[in-house]
């Protein structure tokens, strides 16, 4: 066993052996007395060697509390560290020895764990030991040594000698051990004092200090802190002005700067409290229920500067801090003009971070009291300005725009932004449509394609064939049509037109939402003006066209039908067709009428044959669509007529006659060569399925020709020819031949008598099948069925031949007969041979009740997962592809929910789901009467579908689920279920994710998950027992007290999981009623117009939603000004808008809040010289004078009059007092912090600080003196020296290292007029 810690000066020793002993640690005469020696021997021995170093150690640290000179305190500091060493290796001898001898002796059960439990208490005593050891050796380092004189004892501490490379060494060594015990055990952080491990990690700060040590410093302090107490002692010690100096160093000093933003994140994320409702504190009413994050301004000014950098290795890291701020403690942020800087970053970049930030600032808008720090038009509008001021730019420009509409994606399929954006008059919504207006065709192309994304329209398969200009009645028609995507072909997702209704889709709503609402803003005028530009059509022009198709189709289907009338009326493209003035305009028209005419009349035909092919190559796979063929589809008369087709030339094919048959016998070549490849399979094919199936063909064929004797030669195993036939595409059509043959002999009695008795086809095939037998050792050749064959030949085909056999009667008396079913238990008990499992379950026919469906139940409580996973898989598949559910099937079904692997009860629990959506379905699942109490979490969408149905509600209900769950919705799930429809919204909504996950997530689980209150208002029982439970009652009368909520983030949480249950019971008939009897929605009308919340709006919009899915609801939702959209038999859809979206969508506005900095101002400085410097420094905020300030700067840095100033700490913290309060660009701060280099950051500047910040603080009602002013003004123009120029003002500052020295010689020719200054210091000279 290794040591726990680091310790050094200990190495291994092989001069001798001990029962079990670990490698030996260094001291070889440490143990060398414990050689020949019994376990209980050396236990003794080391606990007297334990006892004596402890008295070592303790009189050591004794000695260093007493003043020594250095010579003396290092060679006790070197006793010390030996003492700990020689401790630790003791102890782990210790502990080594004993384990062994329990080893040897056999020891289990109590005394085992006694004994262990006391070597841990002692190890975590002798860790806590080590730590404080360590803490002790470390503050002593910090010790300057004492004085040898008393002229000595004057040195400031700024001179003090710089530590030699040994001491440094150690510091490091003591500060990697403790990180080492702090990360090891997180009970010694809490016992170890922090100041004192502040105190001993300071002086590893100091500038002389290696960029290593100060790293393993901070890192130190960063794992001392435990607690948001911890942090504010953390900051009353002094460590923001450490922190600011190391975020102010360059790159090379990347290491110490990674570890300063990480414990600027530890002490965010320890150290953060919430401000209280209830505190007396004046700024109660101002931040309300917000957190406190415990940086000080200048850190986080500092950390700003670090984010603006370009360069900076850390930016990224550092704006994400800011972000995690601004959620936080958005006053903070305010005061430091983090905000500002964060909506440049939005708007300028970098791209991968804008996303992160727009949802930040979304959850800003979100609340009144943060978004009051916005202001109106100028601040969110930022995330615009790459498309808005975009015209005239570069071609480059093009990504930065597509990266743009991605963040206005993100922010107008939230309520913040699209409630932000609709503000002053959707000032910013009608500013991205004017885009369209712009002579720029990237600029409008990037907007359409943000319009498609936007409304959820799916590019088309046809999309590029129609931008072409041509014609779409040709599409399709010819051979080389597009092909479906082989990638995704195992989906057993649906095709859109194809799925089973839904009363509600999340996603449609809230796009119906944003089609009224573009639509006002004159989305439809702006395509229109498109469509003007050019008479022939250009590629922007009829991409416009099928934009504005696509929106009045979807208006058409999800908006009421009042709304959508007056968008279908498209009047400026009718006028321009109807005007007879300009021939023109009547051109354009008519173009776009017939193009929206040709869309509209091939849009069904396109998607039904697109469907129709996916369909067809999900057959092909072997898998299921997942939907049952219409009727009246329109692939259906296609069908009818290739079938019409096929039955003739079956008929004609049977009715040839002798001559023609005997000639095609011969033609296939198959009596003549045993050499497949020269077979005539098209006409073997042929006589096949077409003569052959008549009996008297059959027989003559047997009886007086090797035709079929040949053929079934060929496909025999052992023949190996059908067999090591290698696995291709081309080849796989004499799989489709020996299926055919099998059908064709067992429909004749002639041919059912060959395969029974004559023919050994079925017989190899059952020998094969014994090959695989691990205990048969008669064979020594590659067996017919071994992995690789099955993988590279036809050899699978077989399992689809037997498949073929297994669908007829006469088909499973052969198989029964040659005991085939019997091999396929064996088979099912081989532990990797899961590929012959695979292929039994696939191609097996179970309409029959016998021996394939117990080879599925087998298979599906097979001991070996990964077979009952694809066993489960292929049962759900059954179940989707029939058209009729069986009972059997839901036995075997409901079997899998107790298998012992959760995945597999998963997908159980799905594929059951998704069956009950059939009523027929869920009453025999229900009359089985399942247990599912040890389902958990993942059987609860399953019992709430039983809840909808009479029988389902009383047999939970008598098991105790209904009380049970009742409870547990009431106090707990609503809020849960709150969460999980946010979360679903923002991943459909989340433009990053692929288009695959967005395709299936929209398609199939936009809809609203399942609410316990919705299901368990749809049966009168549940209806009753919501009433006795009077939880609805609790429900009204919350909406009534707290709708209008907009602080407090728990009670607008809570209002939103009742707004889901009180419109979840609306939607169901026999719920409605609740809602009348408490009066409840017009409280909800009156929340969804009138909270200052968007997501609460929000809510109330989805709620209204579903409350408008029955004819009543829909009919008191009309009353109030909500028109709900009803589908062309008169259904309400459960879609619902207000007629009055301006007064839904528009939020009140405000006034915009700046708070004021926190830093308190300081008085001015008395002496003339401190002055002027200060006033300098002050100027290098300003870009304009900020290269004279440097300048001006650099020669006071070079004078001896100004030398103590610069060494002056209360200069120093003047300085820092500056850059803390103002804006400062990161090598401006590097250059103010690099003129005080020479002041060292020890505890007596410290102390300083401390005083400064009493002294020099002025009050909040102090006002310079006039005196004062003409002082400051003064320097701030003060007249320069004949050395001094001017030249260099309008230059920008890049940094301290390209300060421009001054110019020696005056020019000799000026064009600034002569300008005199009267009332300051020479004001006789003239200035030029």
């Amino acid at each position: 066993m290794h040591s726990l810690y680091p310790v050094s000066g200990v190495s291994t020793s092989s001069s001798f052996t001990l029962v079990g002993s670990p490698p030996e640690t260094s001291n070889n005469d440490l143990f060398t007395s414990l050689e020949g020696k019994t376990l209980s021997e050396q236990l003794d021995v080391l606990n007297e060697k334990l006892t004596v170093q402890n008295r070592i150690k303790r009189g050591a640290e004794a000695m260093l509390a007493m003043e020594m000179t250095m010579a003396l305190r290092i060679k006790v500091e070197s006793e010390l560290r030996a003492a700990n060493e020689k401790i630790s290796a003791i102890n782990q001898r210790r502990i080594h020895i004993q384990r062994s001898a329990q080893s040897q002796r056999g020891m289990v059960g109590r005394p085992e764990r006694a004994d262990s439990l006391s070597v841990k208490i002692e190890d975590y005593r002798t860790v806590l030991q080590n730590a404080q050891g360590y803490l002790k050796a470390l503050s002593n380092l910090s010790r300057p040594p004492l004085p040898k004189s008393a002229s000595s004892s004057s040195s400031s501490s700024t001179n003090a000698p710089q530590p030699t490379q040994d001491v440094e060494k150690q510091r490091i060594d003591l500060m990697i051990k403790l990180i080492d015990v702090f990360r090891r055990y997180l009970r010694v952080r809490y016992e170890i004092n922090l100041a004192e491990v502040v105190h001993g990690a300071i002086p590893a700060l100091s500038l002389k200090s290696s960029k290593q040590s100060r790293a393993a410093a901070y890192r130190l302090i960063r794992h001392a802190i435990v607690d948001a107490e911890s942090v504010r002692k953390l900051t009353d010690l002094g460590i923001d002005w450490y922190i600011i100096r190391s975020l102010n160093r360059d790159m090379k000093h990347a290491a110490e700067k990674e570890q300063v933003i990480k414990l600027i994140r530890s002490m965010i994320e320890i150290g953060t409290i919430r401000r209280e409702a209830n505190s007396s504190s004046s700024t109660t009413t101002t931040f309300g229920n917000s957190s406190i994050v415990p940086l000080s301004e200048a850190v986080t000014r500092a950390v700003i500067a670090v984010a603006e950098q370009p360069d900076e290795p850390f930016r990224l890291i550092c704006i994400q801090t800011l972000a995690e701020i601004l959620v936080v403690d958005i006053d903070l942020l305010a005061r430091t003009d983090g905000i500002r800087f964060l909506l440049h970053v939005l708007s300028d970049g970098p791209e991968e971070i804008a996303p992160i930030l727009a949802s930040t600032f979304l959850h800003v808008v979100d609340s009144p009291r943060t978004r009051s720090y916005l202001h109106i038009g100028t601040d969110l509008e930022m995330a615009l300005s790459a498309v808005t001021d975009s015209y005239g730019k570069d071609s480059d420009h093009a990504e930065k725009m597509r990266a743009c509409t991605k963040v206005i994606l993100l922010m107008l399929r939230t309520w913040s932004g699209l409630m932000y954006f609709c503000l002053d008059e959707m000032w910013a919504i009608r500013s991205l449509i004017a885009m369209l207006k712009l002579p720029s065709l990237e600029l409008r192309d990037v907007i359409l394609d943000m319009f498609f994304e936007l409304f959820n329209i799916r590019i088309p398969a046809w999309f590029q064939t129609f931008i072409d200009g041509r014609r779409l009645t040709m599409y399709r028609r010819s051979r080389d049509g597009p092909k479906a995507n082989p990638s995704r072909s195992n989906t057993t997702q649906p095709p859109e037109s194809e799925r089973v209704h839904h009363p509600l889709k999340l996603t449609e709503q809230y796009t119906a939402l944003l089609l009224i609402v573009f639509t006002k803003a004159g989305l439809i005028d702006a395509l229109t003006s498109m469509l003007k530009e050019t008479t022939t059509g250009s590629t922007l022009s009829r991409k416009a066209t099928l934009l504005l198709a696509e929106v009045l189709q979807s208006a058409n289907h999800i908006l009421p039908l009042s709304i959508a009338a007056s968008m279908q009326a498209v009047p400026e493209i009718f006028s321009l067709a109807s005007d007879y003035g300009d021939n023109r305009h009547r051109i354009i028209g008519t173009l776009a009428l017939s193009a929206l005419d040709s869309f509209n009349r091939n849009r069904a035909r396109l998607e039904s044959s697109a469907n129709a092919q996916q369909a067809s190559l999900m057959s092909t796979r072997g898998t299921k669509s997942g939907t049952r063929p219409r009727g009246n589809s329109v692939e259906d008369a296609v069908r009818r007529g290739q079938r019409q087709v096929e039955q003739v030339k079956l008929k004609m094919s049977m009715q040839i006659d002798d001559k023609v048959f005997q000639a095609n016998l011969l033609e296939t070549q198959v009596m003549t060569t045993k050499d497949y490849t020269k077979w005539k399979f098209d006409i073997l094919l042929g006589l096949i399925e077409g003569p052959l199936l008549n009996p008297k063909r059959m027989e003559e064929t047997i009886k007086l020709s090797r035709f079929i004797r040949r053929l079934l030669w060929f496909f025999a195993p052992f023949s190996h020819k059908f067999s090591d036939i290698p696995n291709k595409m081309a080849n796989q059509n004499w799989i489709r031949a020996g299926c055919s043959l099998l059908t064709t002999l067992i429909s004749t009695p002639d041919g059912y008598k060959l395969l029974e008795k004559e023919d050994p086809f079925l017989n190899q095939i059952v020998q094969c099948f014994a090959q695989l037998d691990p205990f048969n050792t008669g064979t020594r050749s590659e067996p017919v069925f071994s992995k690789k064959r099955v993988a590279e030949t036809l050899t699978f085909g077989y399992f689809e031949m037997l498949g073929v056999l297994s669908c007829h009667k006469e088909g499973m008396e052969l198989l029964e007969k040659h005991l085939i079913f019997t091999a396929f238990y064996h088979l099912s008990e081989l532990r990797n041979r899961e590929d012959l499992i695979k292929g039994i379950i696939e191609h097996l026919d179970y309409s029959v009740d016998g021996h394939p469906r117990i080879v599925l139940s087998k298979a599906l409580t097979s001991t070996f997962r990964h077979i009952r996973l694809y066993a489960t898989r292929h049962l759900g598949e059954l179940i989707r592809g029939s058209v009729i559910v069986n009972a059997w099937v839901l036995k075997l079904l409901l079997t899998q929910l107790y298998d012992p692997e959760q995945d597999i009860v998963e997908l159980a629990v799905r594929f059951l789901e998704e069956a009950c959506e059939s009523k027929e379905v869920l009453r025999l699942v229900v009359e089985l009467q399942p247990t599912m109490d040890h389902l958990g979490e993942t059987g609860h969408p399953l019992l709430m579908k039983f809840m909808s149905t009479q029988m389902g509600f009383r047999y939970l209900h008598d098991g105790g689920y209904i009380d049970r769950e009742v409870d547990i919705w009431f106090s707990e799930r609503n809020i849960f279920y709150v969460i999980q429809v946010e979360v679903f919204l923002s991943k459909v909504f989340n433009f990053s994710s692929s288009p695959e996950d967005v395709d299936e997530a929209i398609g199939s689980d936009a809809i609203i998950p399942p609410h316990f209150y919705g299901e368990l208002a749809k049966t009168e029982l549940g209806c009753q027992v919501l009433h006795e439970k009077g939880h609805f009652t609790e429900f009204a009368q919350f909406i009534k007290k707290h709708g209008l909520e907009s602080e407090d983030p728990e009670l607008i949480m809570k209002l939103k999981s009742v707004l889901w249950a009180v419109g979840s019971v609306g939607a169901a008939e026999g719920g409605l009623h609740f809602l009348e009897e408490e009066d409840v929605i017009p409280a909800i009308l009156d929340i969804a117009e009138q909270s200052l919340v968007p997501s609460v709006r929000g809510t109330c919009f989805f709620v209204l939603g579903l409350i408008s899915s029955t004819f009543q609801g829909s009919e008191i939702l009309d009353d109030h000004g909500w028109e709900a959209t009803l589908s062309p038999t008169g259904t309400p859809t459960g879609l619902c808008v207000p007629v009055d979206v301006e007064k839904f969508v528009t939020m009140s506005s405000w006034t915009q809040r700046v708070p004021q900095s926190l830093i308190p101002r300081l008085l001015p400085p008395t002496l003339q010289t401190e002055l002027e410097v200060i006033t300098a420094i002050q100027n290098l905020a300003n870009t304009v004078i900020a290269n004279a300030a440097s300048r001006t700067l650099a020669r006071m840095k070079s004078k001896p009059e100004y030398k103590a100033v610069f060494s002056s700490p209360v200069m120093f913290y003047r300085a820092l007092h500056m850059i803390s309060s103002q804006r400062y660009r990161m090598p401006v701060r590097r250059y103010i912090l690099d003129l005080f280099s020479n002041i060292e950051l020890d505890p007596s500047v410290l102390a300083t600080f401390e005083d400064c910040k009493t002294s020099l603080n002025a009050h909040p009602s102090y006002k310079p003196s006039p005196s004062e002013l003409t002082r400051r003004v003064s320097v701030f123009t003060r007249t320069r020296r004949p050395s001094e120029s001017d030249d260099g003002d309008d230059e920008e500052m890049d940094g301290p290292s390209e300060i421009a020295p001054p110019l020696k010689t005056k020019p000799a020719i000026t064009t600034r007029p002569k300008s005199r200054i009267i009332g300051f210091r020479d004001t006789g000279r003239a200035t030029d």
